[in-house]
């Protein structure tokens, strides 16, 4: 199906992989790219791309800027989460903010969620 969103989502993913976000490359190479359990990062679902998502947990984990907090940007996010949760997916979703200044505790609720949903992983820590 050449020219339908999909194809050209897959190709908008692979760019957005070489040119993640400053949040999103500290979350990938500090936390989730060698996390236990596979996490994927710039990941087609549905007509989205999706920041990461992890396939064992029913997991995607959204990084938002600033413009996901004006009118627009969150009346997105809700229709976006809506279809993601229709596939029978959780979303988690920190700001840049966090990602910044909380990062451990980012860290930490991720990791929460994942040990509670995944239990055929072992844990090495």
């Amino acid at each position: 199906m050449p020219g339908n969103y999909v194809d050209k989502n897959i190709r908008l993913a692979r760019t957005l992989r070489k040119s993640m976000t400053p949040e999103e490359r500290h979350l990938w190479y500090d936390f989730l790219r060698t996390y236990p359990v596979k996490f994927y990062r710039q990941k087609c679902i549905d007509r989205y791309i999706v920041d990461f998502y992890c396939r064992q947990a029913s997991l995607v984990i959204e990084i938002d800027g600033s413009q996901h907090y004006e009118e627009k940007g969150i009346a997105d996010d809700a229709r976006r989460t809506k279809i993601l949760q229709s596939y029978h997916l959780s979303v988690m979703r920190f700001t840049n903010l966090d990602i910044r200044h909380h990062f451990l505790d980012v860290c930490t609720a991720i990791d929460q969620y994942v040990k509670q949903k995944v239990h055929n992983v072992i844990w090495s820590k």
